[in-house]
């Protein structure tokens, strides 16, 4: 179930990939020294920025969509016990298909 929380503009809301990464000695590894993750699933999405005439610029992502986005980009939250990264459009560099 969708978290009832709804971006703004050209933001979305994306639930980081969870991934366990095992080294390859086969030690899983803690959560202290795993990279943040820099890939998710698209949850919500914003109406998309306006341009100089106030009209809606439509987003490239949908809910659904794979997306790897800026490793440093975005703002993390916690919502229903589950992490979530706020981005904006131009955080997300590739969608996978």
């Amino acid at each position: 179930m969708a978290p009832k929380i709804h971006p703004l503009g050209e933001r979305i809301l994306v639930k980081p990939t969870a991934r366990e990464e095992v080294s390859r000695g086969g030690i899983v590894l803690p959560d202290t020294i795993k990279e943040k993750p820099q890939e998710g699933e698209v949850i919500a999405v914003g109406e998309g920025k306006r341009n100089d005439k106030g009209e809606r610029i439509p987003m490239d992502v949908k809910v659904g969509d794979i997306v790897v986005y800026a490793k440093y980009g975005g703002t993390d939250i916690k919502l229903e016990d589950d992490d979530y990264i706020i981005l904006r459009e131009s955080d997300i560099l590739a969608k996978k298909d």
